[in-house]
């Protein structure tokens, strides 16, 4: 897992760009979503972003992602979870403090948010997790903002 990671964050220019592709659909299909009803379609968007994201990002499902201002590297897979660059205990040789056979995440997102046309983003301060979203679907999320049907509250039925 940790290879595949390491892989997409030095093609982070080719998943940005990939991503700029697939939001727009997404959005596009903001009608289709919302007369299904986002609670019905949450439950097979989130195995679907699971297994996409999982597989190319061992994405940790925070449901709010942050994949494009962090070079494609989860910050949800530091072992403190920092979303806003690294801790003081990254190592002179790049790895992490906890983990010291893993390459910091934060040297993962430095690299691969230099590769990214938009690699500005990882300047950006992320708001702390909202552990309430763990395990829904940043896509749909996304859709709600976009299409300006979000809520302001979380919706507990949508969250499991």
């Amino acid at each position: 897992m940790h290879r595949v990671r390491r892989w997409v964050v030095r093609h982070a220019r080719l998943f940005e760009m990939i991503y700029r592709r697939f939001e727009p659909a997404l959005v596009k299909l903001a009608p289709v979503w919302r007369r299904l009803g986002h609670e019905r379609v949450e439950a097979p968007v989130r195995v679907v972003e699971k297994a996409a994201k999982g597989a190319l990002f061992d994405c940790q499902m925070c449901g709010q992602c942050i994949l494009s201002a962090t070079g494609m590297s989860c910050p949800m897979n530091c072992p403190k979870t920092l979303r806003n660059g690294p801790c003081g205990g990254v190592r002179a040789d790049g790895h992490c403090e906890v983990k010291p056979e893993m390459v910091c995440v934060w040297v993962d997102a430095w690299e691969g948010s230099r590769r990214m046309k938009q690699g500005d983003l990882i300047h950006a301060v992320q708001l702390p997790v909202d552990h309430r979203l763990t395990g829904s679907s940043s896509w749909l999320r996304v859709v709600r903002q976009r299409d300006g049907t979000s809520s302001s509250t979380v919706n507990r039925e949508t969250t499991r």
